[in-house]
């Protein structure tokens, strides 16, 4: 049985997209990878159940467990890769019913552990995520300080952290 991986992570509205996108670019290892992302959420009696679709060859369903919180917070989660996402996305639909689905471009960025998306979200607007993923034996202090150390580089306001999944805010709407 695959254990399930872990990252600490926070979510927070963008006000200057531009300025965040110069400051992650020069603090980012990598180049950005634009992925097209849309997520369909199903019920679940335990956390969250979301199939990953990036085109009609290649998805993911992910299950993930993470508190409703603007603190950094712990995630938990198992992913599942397809080639065939659209009759997984049929099968799941069929069986589960959906309780709604996401769309956003993802500018995806990496700097050490963590990954920084730049989230253009339809219907909600733009967002940070930080997800600093944990090695196996990782301490979450250590990991936390990151993001915290992070947060501060960015300038995330704590009044600009999201407490929930985009699919909780489309959902109040």
């Amino acid at each position: 049985m695959t254990k399930p991986a872990k990252n600490i992570e926070i979510k927070a509205k963008i006000h200057n997209l531009i300025k965040l996108q110069h400051t992650v670019e020069a603090l980012s290892d990598t180049q950005a990878e634009l992925l097209e992302q849309e997520d369909i959420f199903f019920p679940a009696k335990n956390g969250r159940l979301k199939l990953r679709i990036f085109n009609s060859s290649y998805g993911e369903l992910i299950h993930y467990e993470r508190p409703n919180s603007t603190q950094a917070k712990e995630s938990s989660y198992v992913i599942s890769k397809t080639n065939d996402p659209i009759s997984l996305k049929i099968a799941l639909s069929n069986a589960l019913g959906t309780i709604g689905v996401v769309k956003k471009k993802r500018l995806l960025y990496i700097t050490g552990q963590t990954r920084i998306h730049l989230d253009d979200v339809v219907g909600l607007g733009n967002f940070l995520e930080l997800e600093y993923v944990l090695k196996a034996e990782e301490k979450i202090n250590t990991a936390n300080e990151i993001v915290l150390d992070l947060m501060r580089y960015l300038e995330v306001n704590n009044e600009d952290l999201i407490d929930c999944a985009y699919i909780d805010l489309l959902n109040v709407l």
